[in-house]
């Protein structure tokens, strides 16, 4: 067996791409080759070379266009590609990737329609290679310690499950700027960011979901909506704009070198603008959702998100037939933050304040210890990408590396959703994505 450094290249260079090139230029350089970057603005990738020439005084990566993939490929003959590429390009890469034989990592989500997951599903048939989704909460402590408490059946038979999301002013309104605000690009945020919460669900209770209900609208950001509040805004963007300077939702681009690097600079090549007003046109997605839906083992799910709230984190109560079990994470308060944290493109670090309860059905209620972790998402991005590129991660009896069928699983909720939103009735997945058999199909192969 060869001892060579596994390579990689990535595809999509904004500023979630940063987690991958840092750990794998840096900390993962003696196990781990990144060979060649790829994207539509040679601005962005230019911006990390000089970066990594800067710091670290190494040759730049080779660097393609998005139309060269597959040159790049023939040339740096990966291993594995990274798809950072917004959410509605995800399958075109993945599937291209594993044609020409490379293995792929994805963010999350891993698609944002059937069309696009069936293309995925056919491609892993028909090359066989693997697919890992990165759902980097499954590793934040704070997570994973709730999850084992449900696995040591704290709760017993998990029969309901209380959700509620918060985004807040700053994070939630970021989805608003950017491109995330046309559904035809995200899904919409019960795709884009509600994949993360069903999958956790889907993961906490060890099922997945089998019929979803769901209601939205676009209830405070929007042109119709500022003007509903007696609120006029005529700028299309913040940046450069003076009117927005007392705006609390405005960003300036020039106000980050990594913004303005790989976004600002970049708008030439591209035509993408990163600071759009959130309270302009056209915005397609909806900021505030309530889902329920049915799971395989009995379970029921009452979900919400709001995308404009005054805090970020989230609430979670999980009911079963011996007890139940309460957490509550505080990510970040905004008014406490300055204008430069609020407005960050970097991940977000550790939780402010993580809360577990354990009410037993017949005994006293007690409080569990919350592990903490250092870095992104509350100390889950270290831990992640230690799963993705150490050649022996260590043994996880807590299954916290996803694959194509947990992306599948999580997905499809939203995607259901998505449906029931426009026709007002519930939605068996069943009858959109046969995921069952896929998920047996995956287990013989994987038993024999």
């Amino acid at each position: 067996m060869s001892n060579s450094p596994k390579r990689y290249a990535i595809v999509g260079t904004g500023a979630r791409a940063g987690l991958y090139i840092e750990g794998l230029a840096t900390t993962y350089a003696d196990v781990a080759e990144l060979v060649g970057l790829c994207d539509l603005s040679q601005t962005r990738m230019d911006w990390y070379n000089r970066r990594l020439t800067a710091r670290l005084g190494r040759s730049p990566l080779p660097t393609y266009r998005a139309h060269e993939f597959d040159r790049m490929i023939a040339e740096t003959q990966p291993d594995v590609v990274i798809v950072t590429t917004i959410d509605c390009m995800h399958h075109e890469y993945i599937t291209r990737a594993m044609a020409l034989g490379c293995d792929v990592i994805t963010e999350k989500p891993m698609t944002i329609d059937l069309e696009k997951l069936r293309a995925i599903f056919d491609a892993i048939d028909a090359t066989g290679k693997q697919l890992r989704v990165t759902f980097n909460y499954r590793y934040a402590p704070a997570y994973t310690r709730f999850r084992e408490l449900l696995m040591a059946g704290v709760v017993g038979r998990p029969l309901l499950v209380d959700f509620s999301w918060m985004l807040d002013t700053s994070h939630g309104a970021d989805y608003f700027r950017r491109w995330h605000r046309e559904k035809a690009n995200s899904g919409g945020l019960l795709v884009h960011k509600a994949t993360h919460h069903f999958d956790l669900v889907n993961w906490w209770i060890d099922s997945h979901p089998q019929s979803v209900f769901a209601l939205g609208a676009l209830s405070f950001y929007g042109k119709a909506n500022a003007e509903a509040r007696g609120e006029q805004y005529s700028y299309a963007r913040y940046t450069g704009e003076p009117a927005a300077r007392n705006d609390p939702f405005a960003l300036d681009l020039t106000g980050q070198e990594a913004l303005k690097g790989l976004y600002l600079d970049a708008e030439e090549e591209t035509g993408y603008l990163r600071d759009r007003n959130v309270f302009g046109e056209p915005i397609t997605i909806e900021d505030t959702m309530a889902v329920t839906a049915r799971y395989a083992n009995g379970a029921l799910l009452s979900y919400c998100l709001v995308a404009y709230s005054p805090w970020e984190g989230l609430r979670i109560a999980i009911t079963g037939d011996k007890g139940r079990i309460e957490m509550e994470i505080v990510e970040t308060v905004t008014h406490l933050l300055s204008d430069a944290e609020a407005t960050s493109a970097a991940s977000k670090g550790p939780f402010e304040r993580a809360h577990i309860r354990v009410y037993p059905m017949f005994g006293r209620p007690y409080d569990e210890p919350v592990p903490t972790g250092k870095g992104g998402h509350g100390g889950a991005d270290p831990l992640m990408l230690n799963d993705l590129f150490l050649p022996n991660p260590p043994a996880d009896p807590l299954g916290r590396a996803a694959s194509h069928i947990d992306g599948a699983a999580s997905v499809l909720v939203g995607i259901a959703a998505n449906r029931s939103m426009q026709t007002g009735q519930p939605v068996h997945i069943a009858d959109l994505f046969d995921l069952e058999q896929r998920r047996n199909r995956e287990k013989r192969r994987a038993s024999a």
